[in-house]
């Protein structure tokens, strides 16, 4: 099995992740990567975590706790790393960062049509509860060119 080291991002990974959630599909055009890197960076950097095999970016997580919900968000392995419990790991030491933090639950937003996604999260113990996912832009991000 290969030898994923986990660590917190770093400024200079930007890039990296930004190609990373492309060829995962994560990028929206709604939604700035580069924007949403740097406010993860000003609120809770701690809680933002890469995977490396080697010296190569493989993975990405972005975890959030505002005291009361975690969340997950950004969830990526490439594609020729998959399959192979990254993402499990991944997933795993976010829960164990926001569990030391006094975490009592983690929530996350899938899109409902990414069946691969749900059946993934389900297999490593989420359940659909019953709520409806409600949401307001407050600041509308610059149009981008990645894609």
């Amino acid at each position: 099995m290969k030898n994923l080291v986990i660590r917190t991002f770093r400024p200079e990974d930007e890039a990296h992740v930004i190609n990373l959630w492309q060829q995962c599909g994560l990028i929206v055009p709604w939604n700035n990567p580069a924007t949403d890197i740097q406010r993860k960076l000003s609120t809770s950097p701690d809680l933002f975590f890469v995977g490396l095999l080697e010296s190569e970016i493989v993975a990405s997580c972005m975890a959030g706790y505002d005291g009361h919900r975690g969340w997950i968000y950004f969830l990526a392995v490439t594609s020729a790393c998959q399959r192979q419990c990254f993402a499990t790991r991944m997933v795993d030491h976010a829960e164990a960062a926001l569990k030391k933090m006094g975490c009592p639950k983690i929530d996350l937003m899938i899109r409902n049509t990414n069946e691969s996604v749900i059946s993934f999260y389900r297999s490593v113990g989420y359940d659909t509860d019953p709520v409806v996912v409600l949401s307001k832009r407050l600041i509308k991000d610059e149009p981008h060119d990645y894609q």
